[in-house]
């Protein structure tokens, strides 16, 4: 058994595109853009969505969106997708990249919430 929640919401975008998008998705959302310390990659649209993660992630890519899911247990949970029908597309770090039918991309991470957060959001799956 094991348990997972939506983690967070990402807008990828051209790195070259980053800082304006960054500025133009705060202002758009009422929130607080800060870089994120470490990953420079992810600028953080603080108070952006309740109880979620919001960032703006610089890529090398097309922009789009994509989820974040975490979990307390990143291969039972990158399984459980898998047999729903995604596939893997890659790994980075502890991360699982994956990409749900239709196309979307999401994410599978470890828990990075508040342990009472995780546990009084989060679904449990056989």
């Amino acid at each position: 058994m094991h348990r997972s929640r939506v983690y967070a919401l990402l807008i990828d975008t051209p790195r070259a595109e980053a800082d304006r998008s960054a500025a133009f998705w705060s202002a758009a959302l009422g929130a607080t853009a800060h870089p994120v310390p470490g990953e420079e990659q992810f600028t953080s649209l603080h108070n952006a969505l309740p109880h979620l993660v919001a960032a703006v992630q610089a890529v090398d890519d097309e922009p789009r969106f994509h989820l974040d899911i975490e979990t307390d247990d990143v291969e039972a949970e990158t399984a459980r997708l898998l047999a729903l029908g995604a596939t893997e597309v890659s790994r980075w770090l502890e991360c699982r990249i994956l990409r749900a039918p239709g196309g979307h991309l999401l994410c599978v991470l470890p828990v990075h919430s508040p342990t009472d957060l995780f546990d009084s959001q989060s679904n449990t799956w056989p």
